[in-house]
């Protein structure tokens, strides 16, 4: 059983990956929080591609709680290894940089940036034994160029960038790649609020994208086809920011 696992995989970007990822063949460990229901929605998605999933609940962001939710599970499945890794789970606390707490600065760069780090670093053992895996970043536009509001998130976000360049040169050699796609506005609970017909004049598709399209580079970059790159960052933002 070759698996892939999620996280933040209950909704939005995440649930269209685990749809994507299950129609490759793989066994989807989906991630959540808190949303138990949402979470069992997409492994309904998942077993209707005629996959299969495991749920996993744990917050990226706290260490203990992935110990002994995750760490149980790789070792009590020695002989399935995870072959792909998604890290997408993140939060936005959007305020502008006076306004903000130290709990929305603490808040969203662990949910991106530690989450991260404790997930990647214990799946990445296993990868790098078996000399295969594929680990996809979930960062944003708001990483590369900045967006006012954002101070916390695109601070998460250009860290997690700059993680994925230098992970993939350390595992190269091992036949493991690390890649990062960043979106642009992609209709999700996330842009809920977000003025959309305002935003949407400013991309150059007029429109914003949809998980399903983001989906489809994960599953690229999730495939033996993707095997001669690592270190790069793919922009989806209908040219908003090429």
């Amino acid at each position: 059983m070759k698996c892939a696992l999620v996280t933040g995989g209950s909704r939005g970007i995440g649930r269209a990956v685990c749809v994507k990822l299950a129609s490759q063949g793989y066994h989807i460990l989906i991630n959540y929080k808190e949303n138990l229901e949402a979470a069992q929605e997409t492994l309904s998605l998942v077993k209707a591609e005629g996959s299969d999933g495991t749920l996993l609940r744990f917050d990226v962001s706290n260490l203990q709680e992935i110990e002994s939710t995750l760490g149980v599970w790789l070792e009590e499945n020695k002989e399935n290894p995870i072959e792909v890794l998604v890290n997408n789970a993140g939060i936005r606390q959007d305020t502008l940089l006076f306004q903000m707490s130290n709990e929305q600065w603490s808040g969203v760069l662990d949910a991106s940036l530690n989450g991260f780090f404790y997930v990647t670093r214990m799946v990445i053992t296993g990868m790098l034994l078996k000399r295969y895996g594929r680990i996809i970043n979930m960062v944003s536009l708001s990483g590369l160029k900045g967006t006012a509001g954002q101070v916390n998130y695109s601070a998460a976000k250009a860290g997690v960038i700059g993680a994925t360049k230098a992970l993939a040169q350390e595992v190269a050699k091992r036949n493991v790649t690390v890649n990062a796609i960043a979106p642009g506005f992609i209709t999700t609970d996330m842009t809920e609020g977000l003025p959309v017909k305002e935003l949407s004049a400013m991309v150059p598709m007029q429109r914003f994208g949809t998980p399903e399209e983001v989906a489809e580079a994960v599953g690229f970059f999730a495939s033996k086809g993707a095997s001669y790159i690592t270190g790069e960052i793919l922009n989806i933002n209908g040219g908003l920011y090429s």
